[in-house]
């Protein structure tokens, strides 16, 4: 690299004590390149002629070839740029399907507002989206989850802090009452597994105080939640921000847990890998999200 930037300047300058001017280096050095250039590419490359020194032919062939390269080497080590405005780019986005609706509803009017050639595609098919980050397949996902593995190879940011209700029908025998950890536990539960694998949150809870509950029916979409206790004796323990989505939209209700088995809040966190982490077009996208909390 050094002995082609030293070329640029002694095909352009066509003189040794210029071209070391020109680079602020010493004649001896630029000549000793020289020496080294001419063995490089056979050819004397710069001789004396008539009035001065002049181009071999070899070196005039060289002159448009070793500036498009040395462009194109600015270009590389030039910091990348993103126009919203412009950008025709695609952005994937994996999360569960409400996730989706609390969280990404209102991204996709601010990105076709502010980045109208973007492309947005969600895909809300339950998933190991800690696995599609890294693979490259992801670049952004919402969870309230965390990484089995390699957590230093992701970033994130909270998005939300939630809690856990009780999402039932209007017409369920625990939507009136006081909400008793008898009455709770005497109830049909339903669960939202994204994995389909282990216990929920609130299983875990409840073993830790030595009681259990009777799960009927495991989901692995929230979408059919609605459906499923609408018109049953189900229970569903979901995040409060969601539960209130669903009531708002379905005969549903939403109640506060037995004091006893309320928990702490769940934090939903927007990830991605750390290969997007300096990527100017993650970078704008992400702010988006700062906008929208």
């Amino acid at each position: 690299m050094n002995l082609l930037v030293v070329l640029e300047a002694l095909l352009t300058e066509c003189h040794v004590t210029h071209a070391a001017k020109r680079l602020g280096m010493s004649q001896p050095a630029v000549s000793r390149a020289l020496s080294r250039l001419r063995v490089v590419f056979q050819d004397p490359l710069l001789i004396r002629g008539a009035d001065g020194f002049v181009l071999t032919e070899r070196a005039q062939q060289l002159k448009q070839p070793l500036a498009d390269v040395l462009a194109g080497i600015q270009h590389l080590l030039t910091p990348m740029r993103f126009d919203p405005a412009l950008s025709k780019a695609a952005i994937r986005i994996g999360c569960l399907d409400l996730e989706a609706a609390v969280y990404l509803n209102g991204l996709v009017p601010l990105l076709r507002q502010k980045a109208p050639g973007m492309h947005l595609d969600i895909d809300s098919h339950p998933d190991d989206f800690f696995g599609r980050l890294a693979d490259g397949d992801l670049h952004l996902a919402i969870s309230g989850l965390e990484p089995d593995a390699h957590l230093d190879q992701f970033h994130r940011r909270i998005l939300d802090n939630s809690h856990l209700e009780c999402l039932m029908g209007q017409n369920n025998s625990l939507a009136t009452g006081e909400m008793t950890v008898e009455r709770y536990l005497a109830a049909n539960h339903g669960v939202v597994s994204i994995t389909g694998k282990g216990p929920a949150i609130m299983d875990e809870r409840l073993s830790a105080l030595g009681l259990s509950r009777n799960v009927v029916l495991r989901l692995s979409s929230f979408l059919n939640v609605p459906d499923a206790c609408a018109q049953s004796d189900l229970v569903f323990a979901l995040p409060a921000r969601l539960g209130a989505r669903l009531a708002r939209e379905h005969p549903l209700m939403s109640r506060p847990l037995p004091v006893e088995l309320q928990t702490e809040s769940l934090p939903i966190y927007l990830y991605w890998h750390h290969r997007h982490h300096h990527d100017p077009m993650q970078q704008w996208v992400r702010q988006q999200f700062d906008q929208l909390a």
